[in-house]
Order: C-alpha cells, then structure tokens, then sequence
C-alpha cells in the first residue's frame, strides 16, 4: 500500500500573501475569529471638489458645515487622497447608516461635490500570525489556492473531529493541542515498528525501511521515516494564530489520529478496521471510540480495484454520518484502477500546482471529484504544500516543518474544508458535503482534465452552507494599460432588503497586480476598496474579501470597477461574485 507523496525535506522563505480586507466595526480588539455583520462606525468622510478648487483645498464648503452640524459634528479638513478627494475627520463617531446619510446631504448640497462618502474604518480579514505562513501559497486566493482566508472569519471546524487514517503522529507543539485520543490498529508487528500489535497508542515511531525489505525488490533504496501522519494532520488543523510555525485548514477542528501505515504501507483489514472505529463503529477487541469523527481523510492507497471489506467499511461510516476524503494517486494515470479512490461514496481529490493545473503526477479521471493543491517541488520545495513534520531520520528526534508533494497533501485542504461546513451546519449529509464541495468548486485557471468540478473553494463551499445567495458575472472585460477611469463590470442583484454583509470573489487577471486599483461601488454609489496597488509583480488577484455593506440596498447594480495606475501590462476581469446572508 503505497502512501501518495513524493517528499522534499527542503525548505525555502516564501513571502506571498493576498491582502484582503473587510469592513470593521469599532476596536481593533477581539476581532480574530469572525468580523462583526452591523454597527459599523468611521469618523472620517472622503469628499471631492470639482475642479480641486482653492477653497476646497482651504476649508470645508459652507454646506457641507450646514449638514454636519444638523447632525451634531463638526468638520475639518485632514489629508488629501492620491485621487485629489479630501478626508474630513468628524468631531466624534457616526455609524456608517448616519455617515452615508451625512455624505448624501453633503453632495446634494454642493454642486462642486463630484462624490461624499463614509471613510470606511476597515480591518484585514484574519490573518494568521504564525511565522511560516506566508509561505502556505496554498491556502491563498492565488490559482492554485483553496480560498480559504475569508471562510475563517465565518468557520474555523470547531467542534468537528477529522479522523485521519495513516501513520499516526507526532506530537508536535504546533499540533499536539489538537490532536484528540486516537489508536493504533496495525496488527502485523513489522508493519508496525513499535514493539506490538493494536494499541491505544497512534504515535509514529518511524516507517523507515531498508532496500528491499519490503520483498520484491522493493523499495528499490533506502527509504527515510515520512512522518506522513503528522504532515497530513497539520494540513488539517495545525494549531493557528499562535505566533509560531504554520497554519491549519480547519483549525479549530480536533484531529483524531488513526494509525493504519507503517513500514511497507499498512493491510487493508487493518484500515478498514480503523475505518469503521473511527466513524463511531464497533470493532471486536478495541474500545469504543469516544470521539466519532464527521471527516475521515485517506491520503493512502494502492492499485486495484475497491474489495467488498473497503466498501463495506466506508458505507458503514457514511451511514454513521462521516465524509469520505481519499486522494486520487500518484502515478499519473487514471484514478479508476487505484483504492480507496475508485470506491462508491468517496470523495475522490486530485491535486494541481501552485499554477491551478494538474500536478504531474496526479491521477485523473471521471471518478475524480474534485481537486486542491498538492504542489510541484521540481522547481523549488517551496512550490509544494508546507505543513508540520518531525527531523528524525529513522526515529524521532525533534520538531520541524517540511514541504511535500502528492494527492496526500492535496486530501485534507479538502477534509478541512469539509470540517468548516461541518461546524456551521453538523446535519449535512455524506452526500450534501460533497455536493457543496464539488457545485462550489472554482474553475480551473490551468490546463486540468480529468480532476472534477474544480479546486475546492473554502469561502464559496461555505458561503453556500450557511444559505447565502450569490449573483455571478462570468463575462470578460478587458483592463487596459494605465486606465485611470477603470473597467467596470456590472451585476444586477434582485434581493430585498439591505446588503448587510457581502462576500466578494474575484479573479482578475494580470501580470502586476501592484498596478491595480479593485473597488467594489455599491448600488447607492458607496465605493469599498478592496485591493489598493499591493502585491508588487505577483500574478493575479483572486480570493475574496467581505465588505460590511449595512444598510445600502441589496437589490440594484453594484459595478466591479479596476484601474490600471501604470504603464507597460495589460490584463482582464475574468468573473466576479457577490454572495449575500453568508
């Protein structure tokens, strides 16, 4: 039973980020785990005199005085924008439904005014602060990213359990807090490398195996420890926003260790067993498990077809109400002939590079369901998927963090975003995951045939569970070169009532996103800036960003407006979504 990762014990910096922002409303403080969807306050407006008059310049015009002391502030000039607008600093807090009402009264009492609004106060959506992950390019909005920044402010999968089937783990500072109980179900005493048989003990002890030792020639070398485990697990739910190392998918989810692999791979006995235990099933000789998990990750497999004891195992956990993830395989050939991947009620995960297109080595076909990332390390480590791992070279020895590859690591970017569904409404059904998963899935930005619906979309997949509802323009527009009036494209939104709290996706082509300016101008004029000139040479903005639209009306035009603000690229809105109730 190969496991499905080629591995790279390289490591190099990588500084990529999209900066994405969200309207914030009040202190800074407390604000980590989700953005507040009303009360919003600023205490600065953005005013622009026709014409950049001198008076203008000088002082606030008599009428725009007049509307604000109707309201009971005072007014007086602060800076003035790149664009030529002024901010006017209040003498004390509006909410944003009293500051938009004040900037309307400005603009319809001055005919100078070309535009007044509210100086929204805005926050970054969370983002964590462990030090490695801004080199985790593969939970980002870039091409190959999951998109999963945004969908943190709404789920983090607490109180999910993800079981995941494969070494067992280490425990890693940057993991262990969320490593829940776990057992060890290899029976053969090889295989296993610790000294006995089926314990309640799932850590890895190694699986390093000599040339050979497998029989048949295999391996063909030496082969070191994987500590595949421990890096699949942290993919999962790598502890987050604690100052340190790398990040988790779901992070807030428990991660429930089942040990199956060991050295020369692991029996499927022994796996579905652990199957069947993990899920809340009964398996003779074992106690029962106390932690029954929603989410089973199989980053493991090996060539043949799907046997009645895998089967069997894996509709016993769907009826108990568990989500199947398995990886589709390495060997650059269709999924069909490999298991776990080609049995019924999986969700079956190919992975892409850090471009968006199938990953040289990923199995593909029609029982593919989906992909996510699962890196290209040919070009550089850091092109692959970083996650937690241990130093030893046969044993453990210490705690480190490495890069891999394989359709093992594009599984539980899946798993994960299975487990924020899960959290947000846990009655889903096997089957309705998947379908959130794969209907919601986006569109591939590189050449992928045979890899499912799409790369798996954390922000939309969510978006979907929590009931919003989303308007789409899929029509390209171009972005001229230095374009200071801007491209705009327009969406026609019929919803009643206010906006509220509004999910924007984009996926804007371009060379040098640093020569963008992305506004999001809502259907009563009100403009949010979702993406001011950052991000250097990087190719491409693609993610999303939750703007707190309040009490603007939902229903009207809202216009995707992008400005190219220097010379020598040119580039396109390739589609854009609005999501409401999300």
């Amino acid at each position: 039973m190969n496991r499905f990762a080629r591995i790279s014990h390289q490591s190099m910096a990588l500084a990529l980020s999209l900066v994405s922002t969200a309207a914030f409303s009040g202190s800074l403080v407390g604000q980590q785990a989700g953005l507040p969807r009303g009360g919003a306050v600023t205490s600065q407006l953005i005013v622009q005199w026709r014409g950049e008059s001198e008076r203008a310049l000088a002082t606030v015009s008599a009428a725009a005085d007049q509307a604000a002391t109707r309201r009971g502030v005072m007014l007086s000039l602060l800076r003035r924008t790149a664009d030529g607008a002024r901010v006017l600093k209040l003498s004390r807090a509006l909410p944003i439904a009293e500051a938009e009402a004040l900037a309307r009264e400005i603009a319809a009492g001055d005919p100078d005014v070309v535009y007044a609004e509210p100086d929204r106060l805005l926050q970054p959506q969370f983002t964590p602060n462990d030090t490695r992950y801004g080199e985790q390019w593969h939970y980002l909005g870039n091409p190959g990213g999951i998109n999963v920044p945004v969908a943190w402010d709404r789920s983090t999968g607490k109180g999910v359990t993800v079981a995941v089937l494969d070494t067992g783990y280490r425990p890693h500072p940057d993991l262990a807090a969320n490593i829940i109980g776990g057992y060890d179900f290899i029976s053969d005493l090889f295989v296993a490398n610790d000294g006995n048989g089926r314990d309640g003990d799932a850590r890895d002890p190694g699986d390093a195996v000599r040339a050979g030792e497998c029989g048949g020639g295999y391996p063909p070398v030496n082969l070191p420890s994987s500590w595949h485990g421990t890096h699949v697990a942290g993919t999962v739910a790598a502890l987050t926003n604690n100052g340190s190392g790398v990040a988790g998918v779901a992070f807030g989810a428990r991660v429930l260790p089942v040990r199956v692999l060991g050295k020369c791979g692991g029996y499927l006995s022994d796996i579905a067993d652990g199957i069947v235990w993990a899920t809340g099933g009964s398996v003779a000789g074992v106690p029962a498990n106390p932690n029954p998990a929603r989410v089973v990750n199989m980053s493991l497999g090996g060539f043949g077809a799907c046997g009645v004891t895998l089967q069997n195992a894996i509709n016993g956990a769907r009826s108990r109400g568990a989500t199947v993830v398995v990886a589709a395989g390495n060997s650059n050939t269709d999924a069909s002939q490999f298991l776990p991947a080609n049995c019924t009620g999986v969700v079956t995960v190919a992975a892409v590079n850090r471009a968006g297109g199938r990953a040289y080595y990923s199995n593909y076909g029609s029982i593919v369901d989906l992909a996510a990332p699962g890196g290209d390390t040919r070009n550089g480590a850091a092109n692959g998927v970083l996650s937690t791992l241990d130093s030893g070279t046969t044993v453990p020895s210490g705690y480190t963090y490495g890069f891999y590859q394989g359709t093992s690591m594009a599984t539980p970017h899946v798993a994960g975003v299975a487990a924020l569904l899960l959290a947000v409404r846990s009655a889903l059904t096997p089957d309705q995951v998947e379908n959130l998963l794969k209907n919601n899935a986006r569109v591939f930005p590189a050449a992928c045939s045979g890899c499912g619906r799409g790369i798996v979309n954390a922000s939309a997949a969510l978006g979907a569970a929590l009931g919003g509802v989303s308007f789409t323009n899929t029509t390209d527009y171009p972005i001229p070169d230095n374009n200071a009036n801007g491209t705009t494209s327009s969406l026609t939104v019929n919803r009643s009532g206010d906006a509220g709290s509004v999910v924007v996706e984009v996926d804007i082509r371009h060379p040098n996103i640093g020569d963008l300016v992305v506004e999001l101008i809502a259907t009563n004029g009100s403009i949010f800036t979702l993406h001011n000139r950052t991000g250097g040479s990087a190719d491409h903005i693609i993610g999303s960003y939750r703007v707190a639209a309040g009490s603007i009306p939902a229903s009207g035009t809202w216009r995707l407006r992008v400005r190219d603000r220097a010379y020598g690229n040119t580039g396109y809105i390739n589609s854009w979504k609005l999501t409401f109730g999300a």
